[in-house]
């Protein structure tokens, strides 16, 4: 199926709630995706649960990924949804609008051109820096520099993506903020070239 730059393509079974699309996004078959914004050219793979956050662009997100997983309120007396889903329960009781804000308010943030692997969790609060890697069954409880490769339960570092250097030359180039046109001009280069020699090339 064709993307388009002027609605999102989502798959069959999705769940959407107060979601704002850029240009070029796909959602995979079977996925929620609520409260959050998915950034241009962006993607998840079927299965995918993403609530509460904020997705750069080109991010790559494989299936049954979880993002910004809700939360449960700790310090009370319960853990359960009579506290907050209350008029599920009772004809007399409202919803705790409060703690839904509270919720909604714990963003979690991946950045431009991210891969995020199978069954990787990444939980509220925690931002994925721009070009970063997160491996296939990771949980990431604390926030990802640029380009960094982290895996593991709790996800911890475990190499550099590109060279310190190459990376912050990268994040200055910002080629994801290219039109759709350059971008067009520049795909061989995307293609053929290593991250040193494009940077190179485009660094004007």
């Amino acid at each position: 199926m064709k993307l388009a730059g002027d609605a999102p393509v989502l798959q069959a079974d999705c769940d959407v709630v107060e979601v704002q699309f850029g240009r070029f996004v796909e959602i995979g078959a079977g996925s929620r995706v609520a409260y959050s914004m998915i950034g241009d050219y962006s993607y998840c793979d079927r299965v995918c649960d993403i609530a509460n956050a904020d997705v750069g662009k080109f991010a790559n997100i494989a299936s049954f990924v979880r993002i910004g997983a809700t939360d449960h309120p700790m310090d009370r007396a319960s853990l359960h949804h009579f506290m907050y889903r209350s008029s599920d329960y009772w004809d007399d009781a409202d919803h705790d609008a409060d703690w839904f804000a509270h919720r909604r308010a714990r963003r979690a943030t991946i950045g431009h051109d991210t891969w995020i692997g199978h069954n990787a969790q990444i939980k509220p609060e925690v931002t994925v820096g721009h070009g970063a890697v997160v491996a296939s069954g990771a949980i990431v409880t604390r926030s990802v520099d640029p380009y960094t490769i982290v895996a593991g339960v709790p996800a911890k570092p475990i190499r550099d993506r590109q060279p310190v250097a190459i990376a912050d030359r990268m994040v200055a180039l910002a080629w994801w903020d290219w039109d759709h046109d350059r971008l067009r001009d520049a795909l061989e280069d995307f293609r053929a070239l290593p991250a040193d020699a494009f940077l190179e090339k485009y660094e004007r």
